[in-house]
């Protein structure tokens, strides 16, 4: 490809290696940073994230309390990344609700 159509099309050229596409509008560490986090997760990931099983996860799925989506012929669970934070949100707002409602005493620990 010549350097004046290279340039036209927002490629770079160099004697050493072939012409590679460069966008101008965004820089190689803008792309590193949106490659390093996944926008969905596999159960497996968020059993992970989560510290829990994949039975539980997948259990969270399908009762719809964590939200999902089916993808590809085989149909695998996918979570989006801020819907897994939408769900972590939401479970600290019933744990912090259940403390209110049920204050700790010194004597529930003496029992």
């Amino acid at each position: 490809m010549d350097n004046t159509i290279a340039g036209a099309l927002g490629c770079h050229t160099d004697q050493r290696a072939p012409a590679t596409f460069e966008p101008a509008d965004s820089s190689r560490k803008d792309r590193t940073a949106v490659m390093a986090t996944p926008r969905f997760l596999t159960l497996a990931d968020v059993a992970e994230m989560l510290n829990i099983s994949a039975s539980q996860t997948y259990a969270l799925v399908r009762s719809g309390d964590l939200e999902a989506i089916k993808v590809g012929g085989r149909g695998q669970w996918r979570v989006e990344r801020e819907k897994l934070e939408s769900y972590i949100a939401r479970m600290y707002d019933q744990t912090r609700q259940f403390v209110a409602e049920h204050p700790f005493l010194e004597a529930d620990t003496e029992a």
